[in-house]
């Protein structure tokens, strides 16, 4: 079948830091998530947009549907385009705010649509739908880390997804099950079957540090899982940082003291 979206050529740069190289052919653009250009060549027009970002025409009302949409997933209002208007392929670099794995994927491979949370998603190719995807079930919407809402990305070209730390694929066969901790999970295929399951025991709850409860995801499906989510990063910096008054977490400790001493306090 012929490709409807652009196709981009792409290089991901870095090991733990990484960034994605895109290079442009004249009149080909990429849709990006806002705030996460990196740089890019002379003769790349930049352009804030309404809307789902797919490029077809729309109302103005469906734009603003589209972007509502977004707000609803905590992105911001707008997307960004990146169009070369030179005569010559001309570059642009996008990188994630966190440590982690840029994945390039091919929406062709699978059945042209991802369901993936919804701060994952970089950048992607134009002709590339970004929506939303509501959980039709109570727990899972209460419960699940991710809310009600996921997002949605369809079409037949290539999208850019970031998942923090290390990135673990698994191929799970139909009727087989997975629990993942609720804020792991980056991305899946749309055949799964997603739930939320109670940890359960009084132990497990009050002193087992992995939350209340489980995503369930049930093949047949793919799925990607981040072994640091940003949430978890963020509470472990939280933890870190220095408590009201200026004593660390170390204090009392003989080399908090000693750390202490050598910055003159």
């Amino acid at each position: 079948m012929e490709r409807t979206s652009d196709q981009l050529d792409h290089r991901i740069v870095g090991d733990d830091m990484q960034c994605v190289e895109i290079t442009l052919d004249p009149g080909e653009t990429v849709i990006a998530e806002a705030g996460t250009l990196m740089m890019m060549d002379a003769g790349i027009r930049m352009q804030t947009i309404f809307g789902s970002g797919d490029g077809k025409e729309q109302s103005f009302m469906d734009k603003l549907w589209g972007a509502g949409k977004r707000v609803l997933t905590g992105e911001s209002l707008f997307m960004t385009t990146y169009t070369n208007d030179s005569p010559e392929r001309r570059t642009a670099w996008f990188a994630a705010a966190y440590p982690g794995k840029i994945m390039a994927l091919d929406l062709r491979e699978f059945r042209g649509k991802l369901v993936c949370q919804k701060d994952s998603f970089l950048c992607a190719a134009k002709g590339v739908s970004i929506g939303i995807e509501f959980s039709k079930r109570l727990g899972r919407g209460l419960f699940g880390g991710e809310g009600f809402i996921m997002q949605k990305l369809e079409g037949d070209g290539q999208v850019y997804i970031h998942a923090g730390g290390t990135t673990v694929q698994k191929e799970l066969l139909p009727g087989e099950v997975l629990r993942v901790d609720t804020g792991c999970l980056v991305a899946m295929t749309e055949q799964v079957d997603y739930d939320i399951e109670f940890v359960g025991g009084i132990r497990n709850t009050l002193f087992g540090g992995e939350g209340l409860f489980f995503a369930t995801l049930k093949g047949p499906g793919h799925v990607w899982i981040q072994s640091l989510p940003f949430s978890r990063l963020a509470d472990n910096i939280i933890a870190a940082a220095p408590k009201m008054g200026g004593k660390g977490k170390e204090e009392g400790s003989i080399l908090g003291g000693l750390g202490r001493m050598l910055d003159g306090n």
